[in-house]
């Protein structure tokens, strides 16, 4: 049988998840509006818990984008849920909830520089420190150094959440 540890409990959640808005927001100040662009599934969850901490302590609109990445094949076509001229030349955070390899966010940040941005930031829950290439999160949760053979998994569950390594 497998150990787990939780690495991330609710509440440590909630803490990096309001430094990380307040981290947004500073970054923001003068922007009317966010984008905050969520990778499927669990990006896109942490980006959602992101857009409510944001507007919880500033009056930036916040509007959520879903990226849809085949993490299997991520030179495949990427499908969002909102037109290039509905981001472009605004502030966007990309947001997922793990930085393994960094394959899934570098093929995310090529499909977003197609259009230009005022400004272009990334956003990790857990950075684990194994990246394969250049890309680094510009706000994270946590920095964990892993073995290979380990797994960080992310949970959203209603009324809950957990990180864990396994």
């Amino acid at each position: 049988m497998q150990s787990v540890t939780i690495i991330l409990n609710k509440i440590q959640i909630t803490h990096k998840i309001r430094r990380i808005a307040y981290q947004i927001y500073e970054n923001n100040v003068n922007e009317e509006e966010v984008i905050i662009a969520g990778i499927l599934e669990n990006g896109y969850l942490f980006a959602r818990k992101l857009k409510t901490a944001v507007e919880n302590i500033s009056s930036i609109k916040v509007t959520l984008c879903k990226v849809e990445i085949d993490k299997k094949k991520p030179t495949n076509s990427i499908q969002t849920s909102l037109k290039p001229e509905d981001y472009k030349n605004k502030s966007l955070l990309l947001v997922d909830d793990v930085l393994h390899s960094g394959t899934t966010l570098i093929y995310g940040v090529k499909h977003f520089l197609e259009v230009p941005l005022k400004q272009f930031k990334t956003a990790v829950l857990v950075d684990r420190n194994h990246k394969k290439y250049p890309i680094k999160a510009d706000f994270k949760g946590i920095s964990l150094s892993t073995s290979l053979n380990e797994n960080v998994a992310v949970i959203f569950e209603k009324g809950n959440c957990f990180a864990i390594l396994e």
